[in-house]
């Protein structure tokens, strides 16, 4: 296989919100919803790594592809890897690294990531919308500068990563949205970097390969997809699928 895969990383043992996958919206788990998703983008093949059972079985059983994965991981990117090495067999050329806690992401926005990175201009490419006012200074939502208005150049290249805004370098901010896309060589070259300062400090994975040069571009979708870490996103994501 030469193509694109979307992996998706799930497990059970949230801290903020346990059992998340597992969570009805429209009498559907969430993990269900974002697999479906990711198969209706038409991207490439889709397969959930976990080392939760329940969430394998509940895959398997809706006629999907799951891969257990071992339990002790430091980041999602690493149960992605896992997944590319064993599962895959290190073959795909673009991984998508699919958060599993979006179950309103637009389809066709998985696809105009994988595009993108096919033209092999970046090393990751991620993607972001409008950042609201309200969310400027809430800590569970990522913003990401960009050297350029990606509203009117599409992609542009990733500054800075913040959960908290200062007041300099903000010209261009957005809402950052949880999804990865590596080439085959960015991602086996990022496992083997160590953990780094700021993504510690922020808890942002996606500080690690800034920190060690790595490029990366964000492209601009004007849908706002809300990623589910805490009780209250869950119940707002639900009201909104819900009507």
């Amino acid at each position: 296989m030469n193509g694109t895969v979307i992996i998706i990383p799930s497990r059970l043992k949230a801290e903020r919100l346990p059992n998340k996958p597992l969570k009805l919206i429209k009498n559907k788990a969430i993990i269900l919803h974002v697999y479906d998703l990711a198969v209706k983008s038409g991207a490439g093949e889709v397969v959930v790594a976990t080392p939760d059972k329940e969430i394998s079985d509940l895959i398997k059983s809706n006629g999907g592809k799951s891969f257990i994965s071992k339990k002790s991981h430091e980041t999602g990117t690493d149960r992605v890897f896992e997944a590319f090495n064993n599962f895959y067999s290190s073959r795909p050329a673009i991984i998508i690294n699919l958060q599993g806690d979006m179950p309103n992401l637009d389809p066709n926005a998985i696809l105009f990531l994988s595009n993108y990175l096919k033209k092999g201009s970046c090393d990751v490419a991620t993607l972001a919308s409008p950042l609201n006012k309200d969310e400027i200074e809430d800590k569970n939502i990522v913003k990401v500068i960009t050297n350029n208005n990606i509203e009117k150049t599409r992609f542009s290249e990733a500054k800075d990563f913040k959960r908290v805004l200062d007041k300099k370098n903000n010209k261009f901010v957005y809402h950052h949205i949880g999804i990865y896309g590596f080439t085959n060589e960015a991602l086996i070259r990022y496992v083997n970097l160590k953990r780094s300062k700021l993504e510690l400090d922020r808890n942002l994975e996606q500080m690690r390969a800034l920190e060690n040069n790595m490029i990366i571009h964000v492209g601009y979708v004007k849908s706002n997809p809300l990623g589910i870490d805490t009780e209250k996103d869950f119940f707002k994501v639900k009201r909104a699928m819900e009507n």
